[in-house]
């Protein structure tokens, strides 16, 4: 009985010793890939640094990352080495998400990311106080974040051709230098308030979406020269869209407009108009002129037509004037 305790006794000590070795070893193989890997990820790191800083050009003074067509689906940490960059330009990388630390490059005033993956704009985009121009168009953007709002230098916005984007946080109407902003072929139903409230704009497409009516409150945006509101559901203008004084460009082509209001002729300064491609219940047609080009002919439907149509929808007592508007807080978005 003694006998055969010991031999188990030491048959059990054998076992643990043997364990311990296996298990030492386990932790030491462990240990070595885990460092394999930490220098095979400190190469890359190194290598697409190499490759990054070739990519760094100077124009005019300002120090420049232009990558266009190569494949970049992430922007390695190692990228930091260089913030004092001022401008990023990267297109058709296939880049799926700009870096978290995009806040630490505090000397950047243009980021251009178009054309590529990016799902998402990440909330430390709001660190970049002297980012003049963010261009994030055909990505596939849902969402917009309100830390936006704190780029108080942003002058240009686009974020045209991500499809999915429906609306905009109301902080955004803060970018007081924010003049030009593209909306278009996204999936906006009215104008955002926030961009109703945007007191510097002055240049707006909302094209390819689906507004199917201009809010009362499009008045409130008195510095805009330029709106494109083509391919869009809207059946009536409101009256309140002669009192944009300084709107000069105003495209309404592919939409659903069966009237030209009267209350537009009090607009003194439009230049330009297009009312091409619109279910108008009037024929307005012109002495054809010789030598009539393209640009000739889109003016058809352009300033002299709609005086004209006016003038005959008066004559002939077919003007009508639209349905009550939603409330201003509801508004409407499109482009050709």
């Amino acid at each position: 009985m003694t006998e055969n305790m010991v031999c188990a006794g030491a048959v059990n000590a054998v076992k643990e010793v043997w364990e311990e070795r296996i298990k030492k070893h386990s932790e030491d193989v462990k240990r070595e890939k885990e460092f394999q890997h930490k220098l095979v990820k400190i190469w890359e790191e190194r290598v697409s640094f190499t490759r990054l800083k070739e990519k760094v050009t100077r124009e005019e003074g300002r120090v420049i990352l232009k990558i266009e067509k190569e494949e970049w689906k992430t922007l390695p940490s190692s990228l930091l080495k260089l913030n004092q960059l001022q401008e990023w330009q990267l297109h058709r990388t296939g880049l799926l998400k700009i870096p978290e630390f995009i806040g630490r490059f505090q000397h950047l005033i243009v980021l251009d990311l178009s054309r590529n993956t990016i799902s998402e704009i990440p909330r430390g985009i709001g660190l970049l106080t002297r980012l003049q121009e963010l261009i994030l168009s055909y990505n596939k953007i849902k969402t917009v974040p309100k830390e936006l709002s704190n780029c108080a230098s942003l002058e240009k916005l686009e974020l045209a051709v991500n499809r999915d984007i429906c609306d905009l946080p109301p902080e955004l109407s803060k970018l007081l230098k924010l003049t030009h902003l593209d909306l278009s072929m996204n999936h906006f139903s009215t104008i955002p308030l926030a961009v109703l409230n945007m007191p510097a704009l002055e240049w707006l497409d909302l094209g390819s979406n689906r507004l199917e009516h201009l809010p009362d409150a499009i008045e409130r945006m008195q510095n805009l020269h330029t709106l494109w509101l083509q391919r869009n559901e809207i059946a009536c203008l409101p009256e309140t869209i002669s009192n944009m004084k300084n709107l000069e460009t105003l495209v309404l082509s592919n939409n659903k407009l069966q009237n030209i209001p009267v209350y537009m002729e009090e607009m003194k300064n439009l230049r330009f108009v297009n009312f091409r491609d619109n279910p108008l219940k009037l024929e307005v047609t012109f002495p054809p002129r010789e030598g009539t080009d393209g640009e000739e002919e889109q003016e058809l439907f352009g300033l002299q037509f709609m005086h004209t149509y006016i003038q005959e929808s008066q004559r002939t007592g077919d003007q009508v004037n639209c349905l009550p508007t939603l409330p201003t807080t509801i508004g409407s978005n499109g482009r050709n």
